[in-house]
This record gives structure tokens, sequence and C-alpha cells, in this order.
């Protein structure tokens, strides 16, 4: 029995001082391990911090771009409006022009009858007038 005791009390002796051996190595793997994933952690933060900020700026140059898109379609659709009322003008305007110079030219047409009327009267009197000077002059 005491055999059996002492091979048992140094096997248990054995045992814990195996234990508390793997124990420490346990130990000093995961503080090993923890330093590294604390680390590495850390490096994360720094680099998910930096792609946050920028995700930020590309969030802002977005909305700053968006405001400014939406500022020259305003732009653009009132630009629109007034190269549309510009051209109606000018087609108006083109059209009443147009009548005008339809009608002047009827005025022409009918001032240029008038003044070959004027003129085949004129050049009757003329001959009239010839024709008298004629006779005048023969009965002198």
């Amino acid at each position: 029995k005491t055999d059996l005791s002492t091979a048992l009390k140094e096997i248990r002796a054995q045992l814990e001082c195996q234990s508390d051996h793997n124990m420490l190595q346990a130990e000093e793997w995961f503080k090993c391990r923890y330093a590294k994933l604390t680390e590495a952690a850390e490096q994360n933060k720094e680099a998910i911090r930096s792609a946050k900020e920028e995700i930020a700026e590309y969030r802002r140059q977005l909305q700053s771009k968006s405001i400014e898109l939406e500022s020259v379609r305003g732009t653009k659709e009132s630009l629109e409006r007034q190269l549309s009322d510009i051209e109606e003008r000018h087609n108006n305007d083109l059209s009443t022009y147009q009548d005008t110079i339809h009608q002047l030219e009827n005025e022409l047409r009918g001032t240029k009858w008038e003044m070959a009327r004027h003129l085949r009267e004129y050049q009757d009197l003329l001959n009239v007038k010839m024709a008298l000077d004629i006779e005048i002059a023969a009965y002198r």
C-alpha cells in the first residue's frame, strides 16, 4: 500500500508538475497570441479609421458633386427654356418680317404699275405738248 501510495503521489506530483508546465506553456502561447492579435487589431483599427475618414471624404465629395449637378441641371433647364422662348420669338419676328416683305413687295408692284401709268400719261402729255409746240411754231 505504501508503495502504491508513494507511486500515486509521485505520479500525481509528476502530473501536477507537467500540468503546471503545460499550463505555463499554454499561458505563454496565449499571451503571445493575444499580443499578436492585439497588435493586428491596432493596425486594423488604424486602417479602419483611415478607411472611415476616406469614406466620409468621398461622401462629402459625392454630396458636393450631386449639389453641383442639380445646379447645372437647373441652369440647363433654364437655358433650354430661354432658348425655346428666343426661338419662338425669332420665328414670330421672322413671320412678321416675311409678311412685311410681302406687303412691301405688293406695294412696290403697285407703285411700279402706278409709275408706269404716270410715265405713259407723261409720255402722252409730252407728245401732245410736242404736237402743240409744232402747231404753235407753224402758226408763228
